[in-house]
């Protein structure tokens, strides 16, 4: 079954910094829009930041100014820079691929994804 790959969470003090990698080795991702979403327990699913094929993006509004998304298509690989990490941020995330996103915002709102990865956690903590 096809899967994508998340790697590079961690434990990290606030403040810090991670990047964590979305791997899709079996697409590709040239025609898919890729999102991050964030999992805490007791909440639902989030959607974080989301990348289109054509490179537009979307960002919830508590990281703004502190999270990039960014996409090599080459290594098949999207990436998510998170910049000065608060315990909030703390969470599994997980990133999903579409092939048929018309409205990038739309996809991290309702979180629709053909494929997903594991997950990779992430603790910001002192």
């Amino acid at each position: 079954q096809l899967q994508l790959v998340e790697s590079g969470g961690g434990l990290v003090q606030p403040g810090g910094s991670l990047r964590l990698s979305c791997l899709a080795p079996e697409l590709t991702l040239d025609y898919y829009a890729i999102g991050w979403f964030r999992q805490t327990p007791g909440k639902e699913r989030e959607g974080i930041s989301c990348i289109n094929r054509d490179g537009s993006t979307y960002y919830t509004d508590s990281v703004k100014g502190r999270f990039t998304i960014s996409r090599d298509n080459a290594k098949s690989t999207v990436y998510l820079r998170m910049n000065s990490l608060k315990p909030d941020d703390t969470g599994v995330y997980y990133c999903a691929a579409n092939p048929r996103v018309a409205d990038i915002e739309a996809m991290c709102h309702t979180g629709r994804g053909d494929y997903w990865g594991q997950g990779t956690q992430v603790t910001v903590s002192s």
